[in-house]
């Protein structure tokens, strides 16, 4: 029987133990600090949980326009954060008691390559021990960056994996980095009721995404009464008598009570002896994989955060499974993100696959696109939603969608559909086909497949 052992429980720990086990292999996790992860313990689950709190803030202010009259809201952060972490905790335990289920053996403790084929485990006391293994699989994640003039203290300055200790709401927040990270706390916290500052080095939020995306995220926040400060780069957070103040490149000061640092990730690679077995590693420290989660060392793949392959839980998930079908002998298809959709849990929410409109505005992708605003869905009327849409991408001579974005509330959901049809190869022609519910938002996507007809011809 074949042993593998995973150094980290997270995402893309987690999925390829069930695979491992699926396909027969004795099977060990090492994780130091619970079965999920960053993702489960302090990032996707409670940072997605924070979200779907101020949702619910946003969703009972917003009833007025919908003629439902309610008393002022107001928010409860001790209340609302232990919860948060209860969820955490409890879905950790969950993961847990499934691998256990299926015979996975978990060590708590950390894991440090020996050669290709062991690792050494340090547990919590001290204590070690050497595990052999057939493959091993790297799936240590990634960790806030820090700047050195800004260090989180956990009372005043943050990084995004020790907010929920808050135990009341900022009065004002400032947040740093606009990126995915800050972009969703900002939008989270100013629904809960904090008054909050974005700063962004560059001249627009969410730079990475498509630019309509951005332009009507960065138009809601403004409406709301965030402050946006753009073009401004933020050189030092210090501490003050009661709050903080961030230096700008500018010599100029932004006060606040509260700071949240977001200004990237690092991998979690340090100690786990690659340079001395050899593994490759990028300037930054992630490991270098291939389509197929190897290393450069036979033996030992890699998978997730600590790789810097778009970096998404889902992505680390599939980078497991793919890892255990190739060690283990199944049969498996190269990992491609072609299809991979992502979203950024703002409100609204912003979710894309496939093509991108920078591929095309570059003149790397020939492309149709339609974008239809759900300002003129008869759903969206009802539902009260003024801002957002439905953009599809698809070939010129075959009409086959390659791509898609869709902004809206729960946009996460809507763009399933979008996705089956890049994954699928489906035509425009297909989509429009199909029936829909009436009314729906999903309706909208239907209607952009059914504009783009006639530019197949």
């Amino acid at each position: 029987m074949a042993h593998v052992v995973i150094v980290g429980g997270g995402p893309g720990g987690y999925e390829a133990a069930l695979v491992a086990k699926q396909l027969g292999a004795e099977v060990t996790i090492i994780e130091a600090n619970g079965i999920g992860g960053s993702a489960v313990l302090t990032d996707v689950v409670p940072s997605k949980a924070l979200v779907a709190v101020a949702e619910a803030a946003t969703d009972i202010r917003g009833a007025a326009v919908l003629g439902v009259h309610t008393t002022e809201v107001t928010v409860d952060l001790s209340e609302v954060n232990a919860r948060l972490k209860k969820w955490a905790a409890t879905q950790s335990s969950d993961i847990s008691a499934r691998l256990v289920g299926v015979g996975v053996r978990i060590i708590a403790g950390t894991g440090r390559l020996t050669s290709s084929s062991s690792v050494e485990v340090t547990t919590g006391d001290g204590s070690t021990e050497t595990l052999t293994a057939d493959a091993i699989l790297l799936a240590t994640g990634a960790r806030p960056r820090e700047l050195p003039s800004a260090l989180p203290d956990g009372e005043r300055i943050f990084s995004w994996e020790q907010l929920y200790d808050l135990q009341e709401l900022p009065e004002k927040l400032i947040v740093v980095g606009s990126g995915v990270t800050g972009a969703e706390f900002a939008s989270a916290y100013l629904a809960l009721g904090s008054d909050v500052v974005l700063i962004s080095s560059r001249d627009k939020v969410l730079p990475g995404e498509d630019v309509d995306a951005a332009d009507v995220i960065e138009k809601v926040f403004n409406d709301r009464g965030m402050t946006l400060l753009e073009k401004s780069r933020a050189v030092a957070v210090r501490r003050t008598a009661n709050g903080v103040e961030v230096e700008l490149a500018t010599g100029d000061l932004v006060q606040g009570s509260h700071c949240l640092m977001a200004v990237g990730s690092l991998p979690n690679t340090q100690d786990l002896g690659l340079q001395a077995v050899g593994v490759e590693t990028s300037e930054t420290g992630f490991i270098t994989v291939d389509k197929v989660s190897r290393t450069n060392i036979r033996g030992v793949y890699a998978a997730g955060d600590c790789t810097g392959v778009l970096m998404l839980a889902s992505v680390a998930a599939m980078q497991g499974r793919i890892a255990m079908w190739h060690a283990l002998g199944d049969s498996v298809a190269p990992l491609n993100l072609d299809t991979a959709s992502s979203n950024v849990f703002t409100d609204p929410e912003i979710a894309t696959v496939g093509v991108s409109q920078a591929d095309i505005d570059s003149g790397a992708v020939e492309a149709n696109a339609v974008t239809l605003p759900l300002a003129t869905n008869a759903r969206a009327k009802m539902q009260g939603i003024s801002e957002g849409f439905v953009k599809l991408f698809s070939w010129p001579d075959t009409g086959i969608v390659v791509g898609g974005v869709v902004v809206a509330p729960k946009a996460s959901e809507l763009i399933f559909s979008i996705a089956l049809a890049v994954e699928n190869r489906l035509t425009v022609d297909q989509i429009a086909h199909t029936f829909t519910i009436y009314p729906s938002l999903t309706g909208s996507i239907a209607e952009a497949a059914l504009r783009l007809h006639n530019t197949t011809k």
